[in-house]
This record gives C-alpha cells, structure tokens and sequence, in this order.
C-alpha cells in the first residue's frame, strides 16, 4: 500500500517562491500549456459575451474551451512542461467557465435556478476540498488517487479515456439546455412523449446519465476530502497531546 503522506518534492516558503517566479530563470507563464489556457480563459470570455443574443458563436467557443482541456495536459506531458499552475489554472478555469453558463441557465430557467445554484456549490467545494486534502496530505497532484482512497475517483482521474468522457458528456448536458432555449423545431419523432423533442433536448436526455455521475463523482470526492482532512486533524491533535505530555 503506497504511503498516504507524502513530503513535497521542493521545500520552499512563500517569499522564497515569489523571488524565484520574480527572477524568472525559467518562465512557467509562458510553457505552451499554459498559452492554450490562456486561450482558453479568451474563448470562455467570448462565449459570455455572445451568451444572451448569438446562441452558435457562444456555442461554437464554449465548446473549443472545452475541448481544448484535453489538449493542454497532452502538451504539457509531451513537451515535459506540467506546472502547478498549469494544473490550478486549468482547475480553476473549468469551475469559472462552467459556472458562468449554470449562472446564465439559471436566470434562462428560474424555476431550476436553485438546482443550478446547488450544482455550482458543489463543484466548487468539492474541488477546493479534494485540491486542499491533497495539498495537506502532500500529494504532488490532485489527480494523484489511489484505489485505497476511493475506487471511483482513482478509475476517474487516472483513465484518461474516462476523465474525458464523464467531462465532456457533463458539459454536453449543459451546453444542451442552453441550446434548448434558443431551438424550438421538433426533430418528427413520432411518438407522442417525444413528439415535440427538439435535437438539443435529445442530446440533453443522452448525456444525462454522464451528467448523474459525475455529480455522484462530485459527492464522493467532497465526501473522501472531507475525511481525510478529518483524519489529519485527529493525527495532529493527538501528536500535540503527545508533545504536551513529554514537557
């Protein structure tokens, strides 16, 4: 069973850091991974501006935003130019991104704007959870779960394949029902439950499914997260018990 706490590959302090990313000696802004999610924070942008008059150009840059996800890890592996902060810019611009367009579905359906308001907040704190327990447990990646931690989270992060997929389809689901306020002709099935089923709300039934995982996925990593940073809790208060007792 491999060790579950683990000591930072580079010991260093905060001023240290910011000497260091000041002078410059190798420039972590500017590896081709980061460009691109650079470029990715510019096609988000573009999205929102078109999100409430011109459906296909949000679309269109919604979509290459996200698909651009898989490309900087891809680069970043290839040209041996992974970063920490390639790794929280691309974090941070998934949960951005994704939370504007639930921000806009919910003022596009405010009858579900309290689910879209939930979806938001669990994102959001399930990633800052996992991303902190990892942090403090001194894990060099988030991605970095073992199967001992959680079955479901290690088969998420470490099959590129599904880390893909359950993403994309997720993303998918959304963009769907952005797409279902813009698209009103029925595709013709002829069948009366489906009858007026638009091409955007059949994507938005398929992906649902991928949708309903990866919020389970979602809970689970909350869940795990929370427990763990629990567990350090109870180990650092018990070695300050000890401490105490030894003086």
């Amino acid at each position: 069973m491999p060790p579950r706490r683990r000591k930072a590959p580079v010991d260093v302090d905060a001023e240290e850091a910011l000497d260091l990313a000041t002078a410059q000696s190798e420039n972590v802004f500017l590896f081709v991974p980061n460009l691109i999610g650079y470029l990715r924070i510019i096609l988000a942008g573009v999205s929102l501006h078109f999100m409430s008059y011109h459906p296909i150009r949000s679309t269109v840059a919604y979509c290459v935003s996200c698909l651009l996800d898989a490309v900087d890890g891809q680069a970043a592996r290839a040209l041996g130019q992974t970063s920490k902060f390639g790794a929280v810019l691309d974090m941070v611009t998934d949960r951005c991104t994704t939370s504007c367009l639930l921000c806009y579905l919910s003022s596009a359906f405010p009858a579900y704007a309290l689910y879209f308001q939930f979806l938001i907040a669990l994102d959001f704190s399930s990633h800052y959870m996992h991303m902190y327990s990892s942090l403090v447990t001194g894990s060099v990646s988030h991605k970095l779960v073992t199967g001992d931690v959680s079955k479901i989270l290690w088969w998420y992060y470490n099959d590129p394949l599904t880390l893909f997929v359950v993403c994309a389809g997720n993303e998918l689901f959304f963009v769907s029902l952005y797409l279902i306020k813009w698209t009103v002709k029925p595709i013709g099935i002829p069948i009366d439950l489906l009858s007026t089923l638009t091409y955007p709300g059949l994507f938005a039934l398929l992906s649902f499914p991928i949708f309903a995982l990866k919020n389970v996925i979602n809970v689970v990593q909350l869940w795990k997260a929370s427990k763990i940073l629990v567990g350090v809790d109870i180990a650092e208060r018990k070695k300050a018990r000890e401490t105490r007792a030894k003086k």
